[in-house]
């Protein structure tokens, strides 16, 4: 279960802010399995810790292995007032049973989760399978739409609001119980899930108002 402080209302005004600074960074390092470019964990370090940095925002990222012996990441966000989001680890096997594989694989999830936490888009294709030792045939790949960081931006948004009127009946109604609700699942969502989550919320909210925003 991903753990959370009791609010995390300052964090995502923090990431709503964060969406309309951030810079993609340029994919700028190759991948000569799929013959496509991806941007590295240093350059993806670089654009969020340039606009996190001043709106009070910080991470931490640890390595561990689960009980089959996978390899994984967990990534804590964290912001000035105190709030922080504890994000489930992210697993994989890595190629090699050796440091140079465990090392290569440590730093894919440690990109891969930064990515999808603050919506950096660091790949064209998904460069991890080298690491993982997964399916070579660039043919055979099957890439998951995720949602833009100006979609999860907006659904962030909807979610703060959405508490906020909520907790107008109900005040002991926590953000996190609102993301429950409506099946958000730590913002790491397809573009379709989020703008999904997003018509729902403004479905509930017309019918809580009465058709009035």
């Amino acid at each position: 279960m991903m753990n959370k402080s009791e609010t995390v209302v300052e964090i995502n005004k923090a990431m709503v802010a964060f969406r309309k600074e951030v810079k993609q960074p340029l994919k700028d390092k190759n991948n000569p399995f799929y013959k496509s470019k991806y941007v590295p964990l240093e350059n993806v370090v670089e654009a969020i810790d340039k606009a996190a940095t001043p709106l009070g925002l910080s991470y931490t990222q640890w390595a561990l292995n689960d009980v089959d012996g996978r390899v994984g990441v967990a990534t804590m966000l964290m912001h000035e007032s105190g709030e922080y989001i504890e994000y489930d680890p992210v697993f994989m096997n890595a190629e090699k049973n050796t440091p140079q594989g465990a090392g290569s694989l440590i730093s894919y999830l440690k990109r891969y989760s930064l990515s999808a936490i603050f919506g950096i888009t660091s790949d064209q294709d998904d460069d991890g399978n080298e690491a993982s030792g997964k399916n070579n045939n660039p043919k055979e790949q099957t890439r998951t739409q995720w949602a833009s960081s100006e979609t999860i931006g907006i659904l962030r948004k909807e979610v703060i609001d959405f508490t906020n009127l909520i907790k107008g009946t109900d005040k002991e109604a926590p953000q996190n119980i609102v993301e429950q609700k409506f099946d958000i699942n730590n913002y790491k969502l397809t573009e379709k899930q989020a703008a999904e989550a997003i018509q729902k919320i403004r479905n509930n909210t017309k019918t809580i108002t009465g058709g009035k925003q």
